[in-house]
C-alpha cells in the first residue's frame, strides 16, 4: 500500500512531483485571535495530555503549543517550493489531494525558517529522539485530504515518535485501530502539537478526511531514523497484538511526562512490568 507520509523525494513509490506555482492563496483562511504575534515556543509543555491507546501505544496533545502560528502559516505557504506528487494507488496513477514539501538534516540547506529548527530541537530534547526530517502537508480546502495509513517507520522501528504541529484553520484528524474500528477525532490547527509514540504506527492508523467546507491547514511533521536494535521483541509483540485492533483507552494528564530517551520496553517494564496496565501519572527529571 502506498505510504501517505513518504515525504522523501527518493521514495520508489513516487512517480512524479510537479512544482506548484503560486500556491500562496489562503482560500477561506481567517487569522485567529489566539494565534497572532511572532512564532515561537513560550509555554514549554504546559497542559500536555497523554492518551494511552493500548499498553504500547500513546499520543500526546498540547493545544496552542506554538505561538504566532498565523504568521508562520502565511510565511510557509508563500515561501516553500510546494509540490503535488503523482503516486500509484489502486492500480492507477493519481495526484495527491494536497501539496507537500520535505527536508532532511542531510540536505545542503538548513530549514527555511529559524522557528522550524527551534521546534525540531525542542522536540528532540523533550522526547529524547534526534528528529532529523521535517515534512509539510498543505491542505488547501476541505477537498484536500490524506487517507487512512500508518507511517513507514513502523517497518524498522518499534518505538517511534512522530510529532505534528498543525497551523492554519483547524481540521479533523482521526485515529483508529489498524484495519478499522471506532475512530477518535481531534480538531487540530492554530499551533496544536500532536505526537504519536510507542507502537502507535504498528497498531493504529490516522487520516485527515475530506470535509464539506474548511479553511486551509498546514501540518509540520518531524520524524527520526531507526534506533539501534530497533527490531526488538517490542516490535514483534506490537505486530502480534494489534491485528484485531483491540485496545483499552484512557487519558493520562501530565505536564512533565516520562517519555524521554531509553527503550519503550525498559520504560514500560519499570515498576509494574511489561504487560500490566500502563495507565498512570508520569513524571520526568528534566523541566518542561
Amino acid at each position: 500500500m502506498y505510504d501517505e507520509h513518504a515525504f522523501a523525494p527518493a521514495s520508489p513509490l513516487l512517480v512524479a512531483a510537479d512544482v506548484v506555482e503560486g500556491p500562496a492563496s489562503h482560500g477561506g483562511w481567517q487569522a485567529s485571535l489566539f494565534a497572532g504575534g511572532d512564532p515561537g515556543i513560550t509555554r514549554g509543555f504546559e497542559g500536555l495530555e497523554r492518551l494511552w491507546l493500548d499498553e504500547l501505544s500513546w499520543i500526546d496533545h498540547v493545544p496552542r503549543w506554538l505561538d504566532g502560528s498565523d504568521q508562520l502559516f502565511a510565511e510557509l505557504v508563500a515561501r516553500l517550493p510546494w509540490q503535488q506528487r503523482t503516486v500509484p494507488m489502486y492500480e492507477r496513477l493519481v495526484k495527491e489531494p494536497r501539496l507537500t514539501w520535505w527536508w532532511s538534516k542531510d540536505a545542503a540547506e538548513a530549514l527555511p525558517l529559524a522557528v522550524l529548527e527551534d521546534v525540531r530541537v525542542t522536540l528532540t530534547d523533550h522526547y529524547g529522539r534526534t528528529l532529523d526530517s521535517c515534512g509539510c502537508n498543505y491542505y488547501r480546502d476541505g477537498s484536500d485530504s490524506v487517507a487512512w495509513h500508518g507511517d513507514r517507520i513502523r517497518f524498522v522501528q518499534s518505538d517511534s515518535v512522530v510529532a505534528i504541529v498543525s497551523i492554519g484553520s483547524p481540521r479533523p484528524f482521526l485515529i483508529r485501530p489498524r484495519g478499522g474500528g471506532p475512530s477518535r477525532p481531534f480538531l487540530l490547527g492554530q499551533g496544536d502539537l500532536f505526537v504519536m509514540g510507542g507502537a502507535t504506527q504498528h497498531g493504529w492508523e490516522h487520516s485527515v478526511p475530506k470535509v464539506a467546507s474548511a479553511g486551509p491547514r498546514l501540518s509540520i511533521s518531524y520524524r527520526h531514523g531507526p534506533l539501534p536494535s530497533s527490531l526488538s521483541d517490542v516490535t514483534q509483540r506490537a505486530r502480534a497484538s494489534h491485528p484485531s485492533g483491540g485496545a483499552h483507552n484512557r487519558h493520562v494528564a501530565a505536564t512533565t511526562p516520562s517519555h524521554g530517551g531509553g527503550s519503550l520496553q525498559a520504560r514500560r517494564a519499570e515498576g509494574s512490568g511489561v504487560g500490566s496496565s500502563p495507565i498512570r501519572h508520569e513524571t520526568e527529571g528534566r523541566g518542561a
